[in-house]
């Protein structure tokens, strides 16, 4: 990846922003962001006694997970957008490009990052994008734009492979993965990302089916009311969304949840409510729940690239994915034992379905070699 280099008052800032979440100290309903949970499970709103951190649910840094921590200018988009990469060891290899669904942030897929370099024995590389809004992207603009426009989103996920791979004749072949949001992103992404010329050998869908997320819709406003504002710790966060089977993986919570929260606003009251909130409330997501959504399975199924869906459960496959898998349409996985966040409770068997995925499609696209007459 060519990226330019950071100044060092750029790193410096860097290192100290990262002490306090991604790479320093820190590490519903399925087809939006993380579910409402009753809040006696942690972070009511009837404040009681501040109890001290957890520190079996203290952050882990995500270093471990990726090979470099980057933000990239997106140009014409006015992002400062935040990357994890880990390139593949043959320039010519295959990088999963991963976007993360509503309310997470691109470390969601940090240990699924590391499990498909190992498996994989690093002939894949895998990049994570903070989407705007979202984790450690940054609006260039004074105010930052509230717009979560599925149109929106794909446009800044296309000027994002751009920016990281400027060339697209000599940029590694692309294999989009996006978790629930993200996974209408991506896959509406990929008629834009071909025609830019770049090679994209399939595409797969994490827990997301258009249906279901439709039907899900006229619910979820009181489901946030349920939900916490805030916590009075990083480890508060992490242990309520494991101990609410947010996140079943509590290691994988410990990387990827202190990415989703931000210190609350110094109110100069030590009786202020929370000491951290959420990066990007649910509710004011809102306008733009249907939009993206509506639409998903047509998408998905006109792709012209390989499919794959992989769920946590078979029965949520609407009408028109159902006629699309009884035609051969796409690759249908199921994990068992876990919940909407799935590559984050099972990221080992995540990331075997995507690398067997992967082979296929990789040896559906490499040039058959012809034997001479008399070659053995």
């Amino acid at each position: 990846m060519d990226l330019p280099p950071l100044s060092a008052e750029e790193e410096a800032e860097l290192e100290e922003s990262e002490s306090g979440d991604a790479l320093g100290s820190l590490p519903g309903y399925r087809g939006l962001g993380p579910p409402a949970i009753p809040r006696h499970a942690g972070g009511s709103k009837t404040r009681t006694a501040k109890k001290p951190p957890n520190p079996d649910f203290a952050p882990i840094s995500g270093a471990d997970y990726f090979s470099e921590a980057l933000q990239v200018a997106v140009l014409g988009r006015q992002l400062d957008c935040r990357v994890y990469y880990t390139p593949p060891k043959d320039a010519n290899g295959t990088v999963l490009v991963c976007h993360h669904g509503a309310g997470y942030a691109g470390l969601s897929f940090a240990s699924l990052a590391r499990e498909l370099v190992g498996m994989s024995r690093g002939e894949v590389g895998v990049m994570s994008i903070d989407a705007r809004r979202h984790g450690k992207t940054k609006s260039t603009q004074d105010k930052e734009d509230e717009n979560l426009e599925i149109g929106v989103l794909v446009e800044d996920f296309v000027h994002i492979l751009r920016a990281v791979w400027a060339q697209a004749a000599t940029a590694p072949t692309l294999l989009l993965v996006g978790h629930s949001m993200g996974g209408s992103v991506v896959t509406r992404a990929v008629p834009r990302i071909q025609e830019a010329g770049y090679r994209v050998s399939g595409i797969a869908v994490l827990d997301v089916v258009e249906g279901t997320a439709i039907d899900a819709l006229p619910h979820m406003h009181s489901l946030l009311n349920a939900r916490p504002d805030g916590f009075d710790s990083v480890e508060e966060a992490v242990e309520w969304h494991f101990k609410t089977k947010t996140i079943r993986n509590s290691h994988s919570a410990r990387v990827s949840v202190p990415g989703i929260f931000v210190p609350a606003p110094s109110s100069g009251s030590p009786a202020a409510p929370h000491a951290y909130l959420w990066r990007t409330p649910l509710r004011s997501t809102a306008p733009y729940w249907q939009g993206w959504f509506s639409g998903l399975s047509a998408a998905f199924l006109s792709a012209r690239t390989a499919r794959l869906l992989i769920l946590a459960g078979t029965d949520r496959l609407d009408k028109e994915l159902m006629i699309g898998q009884m035609q051969g349409k796409f690759q249908l996985a199921v994990v068992p034992g876990v919940g909407h966040v799935l590559h984050e409770d099972d990221p080992m068997q995540v990331a075997e379905i995507l690398l067997e995925f992967w082979r296929r499609n990789d040896r559906l696209r490499m040039p058959v070699k012809v034997k001479t007459v008399g070659e053995a």
